[in-house]
């Protein structure tokens, strides 16, 4: 698969497998006791991707070690940076902030299952099908929001923000804006540039930012790629990684935020983990930082 303008997905197609491999991360990580995440796994297995439903049953010990522990590594870094943004939403909570705007929501189902302040409403923008398959299901589910829920199915590549106004969006109130995993190269370069202009252009001040980020796949990073889907072909599972993300070179992000007014702090992984309390979690290898994403967060001052 290579990306054009009008490509679009469901949780088990194109872009939209990585949603769920997201899901899967929470799932077994609501199963470790590491996060609330009670909808994760019906998610997945409604999904219907073999290879994600095997990992949250545990069945996949014939494989070899090596290949294990570079999916928990991943997981686990996944189940991490959801913590982390649970906390960073919390946090913006508590500091009065009552309208949240996650970015490529995927299938995570954070009006749904986590504590937000009354009066708080959760906009969550991703493609119509996306949407749809999640909002189906958690009404299957019985699930009720714990905020006010405005679903918005639109591809973040268009006119996203005017979809924003028309549910209900206030610019003149602060917000918190979540991006997770999608400005690693699931935008072009200039789209990427416009969402952040929009973001920023609507943004109240006191509003905070927080997203995982790569300027840029480098050869390193596209052969570590290359190999741990290797290991989801043999399991039946055929996504090239690389072939879901836009060649080109991105603005370092952090950079960009602070040139537009943001105050930012950027962090690595093993800075991430420790920020959660865990610094000798995971232990890695230099290679290991050089192929992972990093972490920003950023306040509008």
């Amino acid at each position: 698969m290579v990306r054009t303008d009008d490509d679009d997905w469901d949780p088990a197609t194109g872009v939209g497998v990585t949603a769920t491999f997201g899901a899967t991360a929470r799932a077994v990580g609501a199963a470790a006791g590491l996060l609330n995440d009670p909808f994760a796994e019906p998610l997945v297995r409604a999904a219907g991707v073999p290879y994600f439903t095997r990992i949250i049953d545990g069945d996949l010990v014939e494989t070899d070690e090596a290949e294990n522990r570079t999916t928990a590594a991943l997981i686990d870094i996944l189940v991490t940076h959801t913590r982390f943004l649970d906390g960073f939403l919390a946090d913006a909570g508590r500091a009065g902030i009552r309208q949240a705007v996650i970015l490529g929501s995927g299938l995570d189902a954070r009006p749904y299952r986590l504590w937000w302040p009354p009066g708080t409403t959760v906009y969550e923008i991703d493609q119509p099908r996306v949407i749809e398959f999640k909002t189906r299901l958690l009404y299957g589910l019985g699930a009720k929001p714990t905020a006010h829920r405005r679903a918005v199915g639109i591809d973040l590549r268009q006119d996203w923000l005017a979809a924003l106004w028309r549910v209900g969006f206030d610019a003149d109130q602060p917000t918190v804006w979540i991006a997770e995993n999608l400005l690693v190269g699931y935008l072009p370069p200039g789209g990427q540039e416009r969402l952040l202009k929009d973001v920023t252009a609507v943004s109240a001040l006191g509003s905070r930012f927080a997203a995982d980020h790569m300027p840029t796949w480098t050869p390193l990073q596209q052969k570590a790629g290359r190999a741990f889907v290797d290991r989801w072909r043999k399991f039946g599972l055929d996504v090239d990684l690389a072939a879901l993300t836009y060649p080109g070179e991105y603005r370092y992000l952090p950079e960009w935020l602070a040139s537009n007014g943001w105050e930012t702090v950027d962090r690595d992984v093993v800075e991430l983990f420790a920020a959660m309390g865990m610094p000798g979690r995971w232990s890695v290898r230099p290679r290991d930082v050089a192929i992972t994403p990093r972490y920003v967060t950023a306040t509008l001052v």
